[in-house]
């Protein structure tokens, strides 16, 4: 029987190892494990009154310091999962997060999820930075494949995973529910074969010459990524 008909041989597959907790540290971010005790403050006035946030994750929105500290210490704890808190190194501040998450070495299949980033640092380099840190990191670990599922009706999430270099792969339907609702998911991967001409994308999009005195960008990151998608998402 050929090899075709069997798949891709990998005579030099060798399962990556799990992340630790680690710090990732670029430019304009540095990303550091999440600790309530450390970064629920900052992280609780950085989301504050901006509940849509949380309109599509699995927790909140929280209107509390207690009820967010609580929260940050049980999603810091997840046994399974890797939170990062990502801090803007100009200003100090934390103002998002993100996690490595659904981690399956034995398959090489790993998650970017529960990604939550404050208005103010929305507009900026540091999160877009965050997400090609992350990324690095998965695929020189050793990772083939590399996830990002969000809810079907998010298309903030959507645009978001296509301007980062994520290829659309469809729709899982009733996938899961969420606060008492029912959650198509959608999912977008990218694989170890795109990474090298992706990272090239985000290292010319993030170089200091792609953007203006007044920190305007000069060209956009979707369209550096577009030749790096398999696929594109039909509803964008």
């Amino acid at each position: 029987m050929s090899d075709n008909k069997l798949g891709r041989s990998l005579p030099n597959w060798k399962v990556p190892p799990r992340p630790a907790p680690m710090t990732l540290t670029g430019a304009y971010v540095q990303l550091e494990p999440l600790s309530a005790d450390t970064h629920a403050a900052d992280l609780f006035r950085a989301f504050y009154g901006h509940d849509a946030l949380w309109d599509y994750m699995f927790s909140g929105p929280f209107h509390s310091a207690s009820a967010f500290h609580r929260w940050v210490k049980e999603h810091s704890s997840a046994p399974d999962d890797l939170a990062f808190v990502l801090r803007d190194r100009a200003s100090g501040l934390c103002g998002g997060i993100a996690s490595l998450m659904r981690i399956t070495p034995a398959a090489g299949t790993i998650e970017v999820g529960s990604i939550s980033i404050a208005p103010e640092m929305q507009s900026g380099r540091a999160w877009t930075e965050a997400m090609f840190l992350m990324m690095g990191w998965a695929f020189e670990a050793g990772y083939r494949r590399y996830e990002w599922k969000c809810n079907a009706l998010n298309l903030p999430s959507r645009r978001a995973a296509q301007r980062l270099g994520f290829s659309y792969e469809g729709i899982f339907r009733q996938a899961v529910v969420v606060k008492g609702r029912n959650r198509d998911t959608a999912w977008f991967s990218v694989i170890d074969s795109e990474w090298p001409a992706l990272r090239e994308a985000f290292q010319n999009w993030l170089s200091p010459v792609n953007f203006d005195a007044e920190g305007r960008q000069k060209e956009r990151l979707s369209d550096m990524t577009r030749l790096t998608r398999a696929a594109s998402d039909p509803d964008l």
